[in-house]
C-alpha cells in the first residue's frame, strides 16, 4: 500500500520544523478512484471513472490565483488521477471541475516524439504549498511551490546538457482558441493562453535561453520548447507570474510576490500561511486518521473561490473589461455546492475573503444586472444573507439587497422560470413519455424547493433592513416547497403545467434535470431547512416523518439506476452529491439526535479516506463542500440552515476542540467520555435549550460542553 508511505513522507517533510498542523494534511486524498460497487451503489460501466474526489495534489495558498499541480489527463476533473503513470505537465490553475488547468509547463530532456514522463508515487511527495516528483523518462527532479499569484519551479536535471522546458500552451481543460509566447532578453518568457478568458504569464529563468522553438503558434496542435543554454550547473529555476489582465500585471505580480526570494523562502512562507489557517482550529483526542482527515478536509475547504485581481488592484470584470477596485476580486463561489456549509466556514475563518467575495458578486451584479449563481438555484442569497447575519456587513448592503431582489423577481436573469414560480407557487415539468437520466427539462421540483429556501434567505435581509413588505412576500413564497409535496406518495413530486402530478412516478429513479437536479425523489424530499416543522407536518407529524426518514436510509438502492454523480448510497441517501447532505441531521427535529449521530458517524468513519490506498472520497469534493461537511460534522457543529446564524450541536469526533475565532476570542468544545449519544449541552456552564447554539459564541468566545452516553 502506498498510503502509509506518503504519510511518512509528509511527516518527514515537516518534522524538522515547528509545524504542528500541515503535517496532518494529505493533499492526495481525493485523487484516487472510487471503484467499490458496495459503496457506489452500482457496478461502474466499462470505461467509467466515478466522479469522486476530483481533487488536485499540487501547491496553492488559501484562495489563491495560482494552483500549481501535475497533469496526468486533460479533460479529467482536476487533471490528476492517482492511478495514472505519466505526467504531461504542471499547470497553474485548478478547481476540480473539468475546467482551468492553464499554462502547462514540463521540463524535458531528450523528449522524443511524445511529451510526458512516467513517474512513481514512491518518488512523489506533497504538502500544503509544496509538490515534488521525479520524472523518470527525463531524469529530472521537480520541486514546486507558489504564492498567491505566482508559481516557482525548481528542476534538477541529471544531465546539464540538452535541457529543455515545454510550454504546452495549446492544452488546458478548457478549449484553447489562441496562445502566444515570446522571449524577452536572455532569460525571460512572456505570453498568454486564450480559453474562455485570457490568462497572461511572465516567466523568469535563472539561466539563459539558447533558443525558443515554436511550432504552429496559436494553433491547437502547436507547442513551444525553451532550449536552455549549456554550461550552467545546479538547479534550473523558473519563476512565473500570472494575471487575467495583462503581461505587465503578471510581471508586477511576480516582482512583488517573489522577486529575489529563494525557493526555500517561498516554500517556508507558504507553509507558514497554511499553519496560521489550520491552527485556528486545534483538536485533541480522536485517532491519527481522524486528525489527518480533519486537517486535510479543512485544507481543501480553502482552495476556492480563487483570487482574480492583481497586486495593483486590477481585474477583468464580468463584461471582459479591465477594472480596478479597493478590494480583492474573486471568482464566484460554487454556490450550489458550497452555500450549505463551505461558505459559512470561509466566513468564520477568513471573513476578509468572504467580504471581498460578496463585493465581487456585487460587482458582477452591477455589470450584468444580477448577482451570479452557480449551476442551480439562487444561493448567493443564502451565502450573502448568512455572512451578513453573522456580522460581515462592511459592504453595500442596500445595493446588494436590491440586486438580490431583482434576482428573485425578474425573468431572464438568475432564476430560470421565475415567472411561473411566482404565478403558480411551483415550477412544472413537461409530460415526457419515457424520461431517462439525461432528459433535459426544468428540474422543477429541485428549483421550487431551492427557490423557497432562497426566498427565506432574502427575507432575512429584508427583515434586518426593515423592508416589511418584501419580508412578508418572501416569507410567504418560502412556503412554496409545500406545493411539490404529494400526500398520496409522501414525496416531493413533479407537476405538469396544469397542476397534475407527473405519471408514471418512480421515486427511486435519478434524473439530472427532469423534476430533480442530480437526484431522485427520496433525496430531495427532506429539504426545507428553513421550515422543518412545516415539513414534518406534511408527513403527518413526528412519527410519520421518522418512519419516512428511516426508509431513506434503509430502502435498498437499485443497482440498475446509474447516474454518475448520484452515487455512494446508504439506502436511498446519497452522500456522494449535495442535494440531501442535510438529511442525516433531520432526526434532531423530532427529538431523536441519537439516530442522526449514528448516521453521521457512519459517514464520517466509512466514506472519507476509503479505497485500497485510503485516498478516495465518496463523491466530488465540489470546491470544498464535501470537505466542509466533514469539518463541521467532526467538530460537532453543523450549519443546518446556512442562512441562520446558529449551529446544530452534534457529538464531535474529538475530546476537545479549541477554535480561535476571527475576533480573537476562543471557543472551546469539550466532549468527555467515549459515548456517541448526545444527552446534554451546556453553553458557558448553563443548560442549553434545544440543540442549536448561537453565532455569538464566535463573536465573544465561550464554552460548549457536550455530555453523552
Amino acid at each position: 500500500m502506498r498510503f502509509p508511505f506518503i504519510v511518512m513522507m509528509l511527516l518527514a517533510a515537516t518534522s524538522a520544523n515547528s509545524q504542528s498542523y500541515t503535517k496532518y494534511v494529505n493533499t492526495f486524498i481525493g485523487t484516487a478512484p472510487l471503484t467499490d460497487p458496495k459503496v457506489l451503489g452500482y457496478e461502474l460501466p466499462k470505461g467509467w471513472r466515478s466522479w469522486a474526489g476530483l481533487t488536485f495534489p499540487g501547491s496553492s495558498l488559501p484562495n489563491a490565483m495560482v494552483q500549481l499541480s501535475p497533469m496526468t489527463e486533460y479533460g479529467s476533473g482536476a487533471g490528476y488521477e492517482y492511478e495514472d503513470t505519466v505526467i504531461l505537465g504542471f499547470t497553474h490553475t485548478n478547481k476540480g471541475h473539468w475546467n482551468l488547468c492553464n499554462i502547462p509547463v514540463l521540463p524535458l530532456s531528450n523528449p522524443g516524439e511524445k511529451f510526458g514522463s512516467r513517474f512513481s508515487h514512491k518518488k512523489e511527495n506533497a504538502a500544503p504549498g509544496f509538490y515534488q516528483v521525479y520524472l523518470d523518462d527525463y531524469n529530472v527532479q521537480v520541486n514546486l511551490t507558489s504564492t498567491l499569484r505566482c508559481g516557482y519551479h525548481q528542476y534538477t536535471y541529471k544531465n546539464n546538457t540538452g535541457r529543455q522546458i515545454l510550454f504546452d500552451l495549446a492544452r488546458a481543460n478548457n478549449r484553447v482558441s489562441n496562445w502566444s509566447i515570446e522571449q524577452v532578453g536572455n532569460n525571460v518568457l512572456q505570453g498568454f493562453q486564450q480559453t474562455g478568458e485570457r490568462i497572461y504569464f511572465y516567466a523568469v529563468l535563472n539561466t539563459n535561453v539558447e533558443k525558443l522553438e515554436k511550432k504552429e503558434e496559436g494553433q491547437r496542435s502547436g507547442f513551444a520548447i525553451v532550449h536552455l543554454a549549456n554550461g550552467q550547473a545546479g538547479n534550473v529555476e523558473l519563476k512565473i507570474g500570472l494575471s487575467f489582465v495583462s503581461v505587465e500585471n503578471a510581471r508586477q505580480n511576480l516582482q512583488q510576490e517573489i522577486g529575489n526570494k529563494t525557493f526555500s523562502q517561498v516554500r517556508k512562507e507558504a507553509t507558514q500561511k497554511w499553519e496560521a489557517l489550520l491552527s485556528s482550529i486545534q483538536v485533541k483526542g480522536g485517532t491519527e486518521k481522524q486528525k489527518q482527515m480533519f486537517y486535510s478536509c479543512l485544507y481543501r475547504s480553502f482552495l476556492w473561490p480563487a483570487l482574480r485581481s492583481d497586486v495593483n488592484g486590477e481585474f477583468t470584470d464580468a463584461k471582459r473589461q479591465v477594472a480596478k477596485a479597493d478590494f480583492n476580486y474573486y471568482t464566484e463561489p460554487s454556490l450550489w455546492d458550497t452555500y450549505r456549509n463551505k461558505d459559512v466556514l470561509l466566513g468564520l475563518i477568513s471573513p476578509e475573503v468572504t467580504l471581498d467575495v460578496i463585493r465581487s458578486m456585487k460587482d458582477v451584479g452591477d455589470k450584468k444586472g444580477f448577482i451570479p449563481t452557480f449551476f442551480h438555484g439562487d444561493h448567493g442569497a443564502s451565502s450573502i444573507a448568512g455572512a451578513y447575519l453573522r456580522g460581515i456587513d462592511n459592504f453595500d448592503v442596500k445595493g446588494t439587497y436590491d440586486i438580490l431582489l431583482k434576482n428573485a423577481n425578474v425573468s431572464g436573469g438568475a432564476r430560470p422560470h421565475i415567472a411561473e414560480y411566482i404565478e403558480k407557487g411551483y415550477i412544472s415539468d413537461p409530460d415526457v413519455p419515457d424520461p431517462h437520466v439525461e432528459t433535459k427539462a426544468k428540474a422543477g421540483v429541485s428549483k421550487t424547493l431551492e427557490y423557497s429556501y432562497d426566498d427565506y434567505s432574502l427575507a432575512q435581509i429584508a427583515k434586518k433592513l426593515g423592508d416589511t413588505a418584501n419580508y412578508r412576500i418572501l416569507m410567504a413564497r418560502s412556503k412554496n416547497y409545500k406545493n411539490m409535496f404529494d400526500p398520496s406518495t409522501r414525496f416531493m413530486r413533479g407537476r405538469l403545467e396544469n397542476g397534475e402530478w407527473i405519471k408514471p412516478f418512480n421515486p427511486q429513479y435519478p434524473y439530472y434535470e427532469y423534476m430533480y437536479r442530480e437526484a431522485n425523489a427520496w433525496q430531495v424530499s427532506f429539504f426545507a431547512p428553513h421550515d422543518m416543522q412545516g415539513l414534518i407536518e406534511l408527513y403527518g407529524g413526528a412519527k410519520g416523518f421518522e418512519s419516512k426518514l428511516d426508509s431513506l436510509f434503509t430502502v435498498p438502492w437499485n443497482p440498475k439506476h446509474i447516474a454518475r454523480n448520484v452515487e455512494t448510497m446508504i439506502g436511498q441517501y446519497c452522500h456522494g452529491n449535495q442535494p440531501d447532505h442535510e438529511a442525516p441531521f433531520a432526526y434532531y427535529f423530532i427529538g431523536k439526535p441519537e439516530k442522526s449521530q449514528k448516521m453521521i458517524d457512519t459517514i464520517l468513519n466509512s466514506l472519507y479516506g476509503i479505497g485500497e490506498e485510503g485516498l478516495a472520497l465518496c463523491g466530488m469534493d465540489d470546491a470544498g463542500e464535501m470537505s466542509a461537511w466533514y469539518v463541521f460534522s467532526a467538530l460537532g457543529l453543523y450549519t443546518y440552515s446556512a442562512t441562520d446564524p446558529e449551529y446544530l450541536v452534534t457529538v464531535p469526533l474529538f475530546d476537545e476542540v479549541k477554535w480561535k475565532t476571527s475576533t480573537g476570542k476562543l471557543l472551546t468544545i469539550t466532549k468527555p467520555g467515549k459515548g456517541r449519544n448526545l444527552t446534554g449541552i451546556k453553553v458557558n456552564g448553563k443548560e442549553n435549550k434545544g440543540y442549536f447554539v448561537p453565532h455569538d459564541l464566535f463573536r465573544n468566545g465561550g464554552k460548549i460542553e457536550i455530555t453523552t452516553k
